[in-house]
């Protein structure tokens, strides 16, 4: 669907350019943008290098063990069905490492794989487990201690300030996470999910 609209926007807006004697403009602001968009992919990219690189160092060490340890209580409490699956609960933690990191494209394959994991668990195939569902929304809420992208963009845009999104983005993610959350667990008690 995206590959449709922004085509059209883009001819809609070359066509106003041309209809409103802004054609020059429009020139000049699609170089001038390009090479700022150039410049936040690369920064963009190197920190989520620095940051995936240091979740593959964890991958490698008993450290992923350790914080599998810390966060089991909760993995247990949201996760009941993979009390059992060691490998989920360490996919699990280093899927909510990277989201509490700011690494949402990072987080992304690591919930995959729990999810993959989960899936072989899965008694009925066609329909998402509980455990899914509560990955689902945690991933969607994303708690975020670091908001690393958004540092980074900002960083990139010259804010004076980028690290002052922290404590909002802390509140809104807890936020979003705490209600999903709730939400889940009251649709599996209420078996919205059979």
């Amino acid at each position: 669907m995206l590959n449709i609209l922004w085509p059209i926007f883009i001819i809609i807006s070359f066509i106003y350019a041309f209809l409103t004697g802004n054609i020059e403009n429009a020139n000049n602001s699609i170089f001038n943008y390009s090479s700022k968009a150039v410049e936040l992919t690369i920064t963009l990219l190197s920190t989520m290098c620095i940051w995936t690189g240091l979740i593959k160092i964890l991958e490698k060490t008993t450290a992923i063990k350790k914080i599998t340890k810390i966060l089991q209580p909760f993995i247990i409490f949201l996760f009941p069905e993979m009390k059992k699956n060691d490998k989920a609960k360490e996919e699990i933690s280093m899927n909510i490492i990277a989201n509490i990191l700011g690494l949402g494209n990072a987080a992304t394959p690591i919930g995959l794989k729990a999810m993959q994991t989960m899936q072989s668990e899965n008694i009925n195939k066609k329909k998402l487990s509980n455990s899914m569902a509560m990955l689902i929304v945690i991933n969607t809420a994303s708690i975020q201690i670091i908001p690393t992208t958004v540092i980074a963009i900002r960083n990139s845009l010259n804010s004076i300030n980028p690290t002052s999104i922290i404590l909002p983005v802390l509140i809104a993610t807890f936020s979003a996470a705490f209600a999903g959350i709730l939400s889940t667990k009251l649709f599996i008690k209420i078996g919205i999910n059979k």
